[in-house]
């Protein structure tokens, strides 16, 4: 059977087949794509030449969303957050911002009968407060045994809770052996000299620590003062006691006799944190007035340089003296700063235990070795077997 076949005319290569036509012939497409891509060309070619529609360009929608993000930014950052109490009530400018409160349950037995009970209680916050400075004054001089005393009080100061300041006074001017030793402590120090020319040995501590006690007033140092002689031997729980003075804090010493014979407490007798009497075992001591030792009493450093605050009477400087006789700098120094046994307190409490130790340990008659270093063995020959 013979077939006949029709050939498209070219007029209709770019008619549209919407009743069933063949939409995807190649002419189709192809036209479709050019029809396409001659429209983008246009709107190109519109947008570039129209001012109007440049203005209008795709930056707008960007930049409103931004807009947006930004504002309910800022208003969520301005939003207090938190329990918001109004102030008697009338002031809505003044906000203040509480934390949420805890509940406390806890069995509470009435008549035989178990209940819980709840109890609504404020979480309490810690308040951070920062712990007073302790101020070590430390007299010391050249000598055999000095190297070993600093390192010693060095070591337990290192050990203290900060802050802590060791101000240690030289006479005549600051060796080397000294300078060196403190700088490997750790401990914040500072190396003070005494000008004064020193003629007699036993005045020569009381002008170090007179040294010391201007560079306080001077700088104002905010803190409590402690004398403690390199010579002594201090526990851990006194420096931490020190803290808890309020004026004049004091306890009782051990301290061994320059016979070596025995030992002597002297210091206060105490009923709780009241001083009432003092321990001494030497008559010619008697004729004190408070019976302490250099090392068993401490002080506020505001009495040197604020005296109002604690009304004290003398109008000069609070210092040793050097006109008195050896063991009574102790307490004409004290009475310049407190009045009587009331404005004394206890440390530690009712005074019950013996925090540190004088001992008269030094080696006499032996040479002061420069840097520390022996320039010869000893003599002493021990052959090995």
């Amino acid at each position: 059977m013979a077939s006949i076949r029709r050939t498209l005319s070219p007029l209709y290569h770019d008619r549209a087949f919407d009743n069933g036509g063949v939409p995807f012939s190649p002419s189709s497409i192809s036209s479709r794509t050019s029809k396409h891509n001659s429209s983008q060309f246009l709107s190109f070619l519109t947008a570039t030449t129209d001012p109007k529609s440049s203005r209008r360009g795709p930056w707008r929608r960007p930049f409103y969303q931004f807009l947006a993000f930004f504002l309910i930014g800022f208003l969520l950052g301005m939003t207090p957050f938190g329990q918001i109490d109004d102030i008697n009530g009338t002031d809505r400018s003044n906000f203040e911002i509480k934390p949420p409160n805890s509940v406390k349950r806890e069995e509470v037995g009435v008549d035989g009968v178990s209940f819980v009970a709840e109890e609504k209680k404020k979480e309490d916050f810690d308040l951070v407060v920062p712990r007073k400075l302790v101020i070590v004054v430390t007299p010391t001089y050249n000598r055999a045994m000095q190297g070993y005393y600093l390192n010693r009080v060095a070591q337990t100061l290192r050990l203290v809770e900060p802050p802590v300041l060791w101000i240690v006074v030289e006479g005549n001017a600051a060796s080397f052996e000294t300078s060196e030793i403190l700088r490997k402590t750790g401990v914040m120090y500072r190396h003070l000299v005494c000008k004064r020319n020193m003629t007699s040995i036993k005045d020569r501590g009381v002008h170090q620590r007179n040294t010391a006690l201007e560079h306080i007033e001077l700088h104002k140092l905010d803190g409590i003062v402690y004398f403690a002689d390199d010579d002594n031997v201090y526990s851990l729980e006194l420096f931490q006691s020190l803290r808890e003075i309020r004026r004049f804090g004091t306890w009782p010493v051990a301290m061994l006799a320059p016979s070596k014979n025995k030992a002597i407490l002297e210091g206060p007798v105490c009923n709780g944190s009241q001083v009432i009497g003092w321990h001494t075992n030497e008559k010619s001591k008697r004729l004190r007035r408070f019976h302490v030792d250099m090392s068993g009493f401490a002080f506020n450093s505001t009495i040197l340089w604020d005296p109002k605050r604690w009304k004290r009477p003398f109008p000069h400087p609070t210092r040793q003296l050097d006109t008195v006789k050896e063991g009574f700098q102790e307490t004409t120094f004290i009475e310049q700063v407190v009045a009587d046994e009331s404005d004394m307190e206890s440390v530690p409490p009712a005074c019950s235990r013996i925090l540190n130790w004088h001992l008269h340990l030094d080696a006499l008659d032996v040479p002061y070795p420069q840097g520390w270093v022996m320039q010869k063995n000893l003599e002493a020959v021990i052959t090995v077997r």
